[in-house]
């Protein structure tokens, strides 16, 4: 263990569910998707990631989900350091975590139901206990109805709110969302929001990737802003949430 890791470890960052140190992500050689990057997001803590496209918010995301490793620095998710996690290991560390991917990555071949139960399923939830608490979620996003459809007969729209309700439906310790309201209008995005908002409530820790300058304003919540890789600024919570 790093020394690094063993002051993080022992809470000399504080209590964060994710601590980057200078973190760099690097596709083609000379060039950087995120450079230099240190930040903490505490336990709890609801964070907005912003910035315009290229500025390395989906890879920040990927790499707070494993689904990158860093080429430089270093990133405690969770305790667990994303830079030396043994592949074995990585399974363990998503059940813990919930994601809104930008594209769904909805299964095709499984019903609306069965598509937010799946990730309970896998743990070993019994099926009927999976079922009604996919049910929960799914009415809880105005979906119910649907249940027993398939994803490709969804609008653009209902497959979003189906793959939030996927990522919020195991309680995860920590939620990733990447552009969870780009395919919703304003009445909408300000209920999906209000769920979102609801589980950090509950103790979860949220980070969303957002363009909309609406629910930054709505919501007030702690601001991150990205520009080409690097971090621009950082703006602490104003409480202006309804």
């Amino acid at each position: 263990m790093s020394g690094w890791e063993r002051h993080a470890s022992s809470g000399a960052f504080g209590d964060g569910a994710v601590r980057t140190y200078h973190v760099s992500k690097s596709y083609i050689a000379g060039t950087f998707a995120l450079h230099d990057l240190t930040l903490e997001v505490k336990k709890g803590e609801f964070v907005f990631l912003t910035g315009s496209s290229g500025a390395g918010k989906t890879t920040l995301l990927k790499l707070l989900f494993a689904a990158e490793r860093p080429s430089e620095g270093q990133i405690l998710v969770l305790g667990r350091n994303i830079a030396r996690l043994r592949e074995s290991a990585i399974p363990a560390l998503r059940r813990r975590i919930g994601v809104v991917f930008q594209d769904f990555k909805l299964l095709n071949r499984l019903t609306i139901e069965d598509n937010v139960a799946v990730s309970l399923e896998v743990v070993g939830t019994p099926r009927r206990e999976a079922r009604a608490r996919a049910f929960r979620l799914l009415k809880q996003v105005g979906l119910q109805h649907r249940r027993y459809h398939h994803p490709l007969s969804l609008s653009g729209g209902e497959q979003q709110r189906v793959a939030i309700a996927r990522a919020l439906v195991n309680e995860p310790e920590i939620l990733l969302a990447d552009e969870p309201t780009g395919n919703l209008d304003p009445e909408l995005t300000i209920e999906i929001m209000d769920l979102i908002s609801s589980a950090s409530t509950r103790g979860t820790t949220v980070i969303v990737a957002t363009h909309d300058h609406n629910v930054l304003e709505r919501y007030g919540k702690r601001t991150i802003h990205l520009e080409g890789g690097r971090l621009a600024e950082d703006t602490p919570a104003t409480g202006a949430e309804p």
